[in-house]
């Protein structure tokens, strides 16, 4: 009898929850359109999760660089969090795409490092040149300036930017786990073991090199054998090959090398839970310097990287996920642009340098993600870091990097859709794609590429080829090397 009770209460239950589970399946597919994108609920959570894997580290990163310029940390780590939750979302609501945003790398170095410490703006004034980027982008995006250029540019060349982007995200994260480090004779070389030993430093920065090559192993093996999540599998295994390793003391951690602690730090007790007021830096914008040159110089600047670092992240993330129509242009565009002004406006009040779509999206793309709904996990997942930081940012370097270098790969196929057999199309697109990582740029990349397909074309007298568009942007680059 009890046994009977135990088995109509267990499939009771079963059926409730099949039921619950359809209907949230349902309300899912109503929003998303996921079977339109071919794509499943579980598929959409695994990429956003592997996006916001390999995206954390801004979460470490942006307080780090932002508090040279005197700025709160904690406040700066809240404010990133949420910039990211508010960004991405926004892009799912604009766009329903795949795509995750929060303040950029590079832009926010040169926010410090430049315009504060090098120009000697206050981070006040900086926050005021953001904002108005970010009000500009929005107008440029209603006036279907920033799809046009998107547009303009040629497949081939989009294909160059993915490729391009394969290869400055894999440097990345060949940098990140140090797998190639500076060098002052050849600029850069390959991490060096026996100096490493010599210097007594291999428990702390020559481990981390090991433990990152073998889950770069990890994950492509993963990948062959088509294992679902592999990137993120990737990640979590050589992240659990690190605490094994420091809890054997075979890692040991110097915060002064870059070698964090891959251990949560719950040493705060319930407070290590509580998200930093952002009240230090809260609608902090100093706009005393609107009319000066030099604040007309840094909202450029700050426009330039922006406007061509976003067309250049949607041009290859979205090519390789196949998302370009028959025209080879991107539907629902115009959404996605709108989402990346207004967060870069919203972010600038909540005190952090501009919010842009990132690169590692293609993480989760290569995981199978193409709705908004992986961007809404990635969201989530943003707002809960702001609870959950000590986990968060026990994720070391070295664990996302493999998914870097295997998400570079990825993105590098593109180069096999590359006409090399017209060297008017060709040897744009080679600049395009050599640009990116050795000048540390996706905008410098675009900028290559477009500059000499419009001369190579004109001067050997193709101009059919070239649209009025693509001469306009190539007088504009040029004018930037010129002026800025």
């Amino acid at each position: 009898m009890f046994y009977g009770v135990f088995s109509r209460r267990r499939n009771a239950f079963q059926r409730e929850r099949s039921l619950f589970m359809e209907n949230n399946a349902g309300l899912m597919e109503r929003i998303f359109h996921l079977s339109e994108s071919h794509t499943t609920v579980k598929t959409e959570i695994m990429a956003g999760i592997t996006t916001f894997m390999t995206m954390a580290y801004i979460l470490a990163v942006n307080p780090s660089i932002m508090s040279t310029t005197g700025m709160d940390k904690g406040a700066v780590l809240t404010a990133t969090a949420l910039a990211g939750f508010l960004g991405t979302m926004l892009m799912a609501v604009f766009a329903n795409y795949p795509f995750a945003l929060a303040p950029g790398m590079g832009l926010n170095a040169f926010f410090a490092f430049t315009v504060v410490k090098q120009m000697g703006y206050s981070w006040e004034m900086a926050l005021a040149a953001v904002f108005v980027e970010g009000i500009i982008f929005i107008v440029l995006s209603l006036t279907n300036v920033r799809e046009a250029i998107f547009n303009a540019i040629p497949i081939n060349l989009k294909k160059a930017v993915s490729a391009g982007i394969g290869l400055f995200i894999a440097f990345i994260g060949l940098g990140s786990a140090q797998i190639i480090v500076a060098n002052p004779a050849t600029k850069i070389s390959l991490f060096s073991f026996k100096q490493a030993m010599a210097a007594g430093t291999f428990h702390t920065t020559g481990i981390t090199v090991v433990l990152a090559i073998i889950g770069v192993l990890f994950t492509a093996i993963l990948m062959v054998k088509k294992v679902r999540g592999n990137i993120l599998w990737g990640i979590l295994f050589t992240w659990l090959l690190g605490v094994v390793c420091e809890i054997s003391g075979l890692y040991v951690p110097d915060p002064s090398v870059g070698a964090f602690s891959t251990l949560p730090n719950f040493s705060g007790g319930l407070s290590a839970f509580e998200p930093k007021s952002m009240a230090p830096i809260f609608m902090q914008l100093d706009f005393s310097q609107i009319g000066t040159f030099n604040f007309v110089v840094v909202l450029l600047a700050f426009l330039f990287v922006d406007i061509f670092d976003t067309i250049g992240t949607l041009i290859g993330v979205s090519s390789k996920a196949n998302m370009l129509d028959e025209n080879n242009k991107l539907p629902h565009i115009k959404g996605a642009l709108m989402a990346d002004a207004v967060a870069t406006s919203v972010g600038a009040v909540l005190g952090v340098s501009t919010t842009t779509t990132y690169v590692e999206s293609a993480s989760g793309v290569s995981e199978g993600g193409r709705t908004g709904l992986t961007a809404v996990t990635v969201a989530v997942l943003f707002l809960l870091s702001m609870f959950l930081s000590p986990v968060f940012m026990a994720i070391p370097a070295f664990a996302t990097a493999p998914a870097l270098i295997i998400v570079g790969f990825l993105m590098f196929t593109a180069v096999t859709g590359i006409d090399f057999n017209d060297p008017t199309e060709a040897i744009p697109c080679y600049f395009t794609i050599i640009a990116m990582p050795f000048a540390y740029s996706i905008a410098e990349g675009i900028s290559f590429g477009t500059i000499t397909y419009t001369l190579i074309n004109l001067l050997t007298g193709r101009r059919s080829k070239v649209s009025a568009l693509m001469m306009a942007l190539t007088v504009i680059f040029i004018l930037k090397y010129i002026f800025l």
